[in-house]
């Protein structure tokens, strides 16, 4: 999934998709662990996937916030 595609998401999928992605990716942990994993390379792809709705949740949480509060004044001298 690539940063074009995720920031079209809405705020609610995007949650949702990483918690689909989290689960998922907790399976496939647990099937290596069995030795009963088809493709330990799809693991590779699902953590960037992770971090990257994780990196877009948090730089939409950091505009908000500073979108939220008055910027500071400098002093005047």
């Amino acid at each position: 999934m690539k940063m074009k595609e995720i920031r079209e998401l809405s705020e609610k999928e995007r949650e949702e998709k990483l918690a689909d992605l989290e689960e998922e990716y907790f399976n496939l942990k647990f099937q290596l662990a069995t030795g009963k994993i088809e493709n330990p390379g799809r693991m590779k792809h699902m953590r960037r996937d992770i971090a990257r709705l994780k990196t877009l949740n948090r730089e939409m949480k950091q505009s908000a916030d500073q979108a939220g509060q008055p910027k500071a004044e400098t002093p005047s001298s």
